[in-house]
């Protein structure tokens, strides 16, 4: 991800992948913590958050801002592919409910706004484009959910 940011504004990059599942959340909130000048941006799969979705909470009530996009494609996609990579062949039916996000699908919008943070949903680039102005714009956490 980080060659797509060589010509960006400056910036700090953080970036985990395989170490922790769930790292995104609270690493945001540990960045907006140590840099309260600053906007966070999160990138986070929605499987992964799901581990740490309390940093919601402290994200709101520290007041910190940091913008958060949630990438909803309804499955723990990162343990699918650790299931394929060990050779175990086709999930069975017990194994592929381990592994997916749906029955029922998680509402990030509610699950935000549980916790205290604005929140919108994009299903397209148009949508995105207008959240991730919202998002910028706050002075606060602010939650996007992206569809996939």
């Amino acid at each position: 991800m980080g060659q797509y940011l060589y010509g960006a504004a400056p910036h700090d990059f953080m970036s985990i992948m395989g170490g922790s599942i769930g790292w995104g959340l609270p690493a945001g909130t540990g960045a907006a913590m140590a840099a309260p000048d600053r906007k966070v941006f999160v990138l986070e799969g929605d499987g992964s958050a799901m581990y740490t979705q309390q940093a919601l909470w402290t994200m709101a009530r520290e007041g910190l801002d940091v913008t958060v996009l949630i990438c909803a494609n309804r499955a723990y996609r990162i343990l699918q592919n650790e299931f394929k990579n060990v050779g175990a062949g086709q999930p069975g039916h017990r194994a592929h409910d381990m592994l997916t996000l749906d029955r029922p699908h998680l509402d990030w919008l509610a699950i935000a706004r549980g916790y205290g943070v604005e929140a919108g949903r994009a299903t397209d680039l148009e949508e995105l484009a207008r959240e991730l102005r919202n998002g910028f714009a706050s002075h606060g956490p602010y939650l996007i959910e992206l569809l996939m």
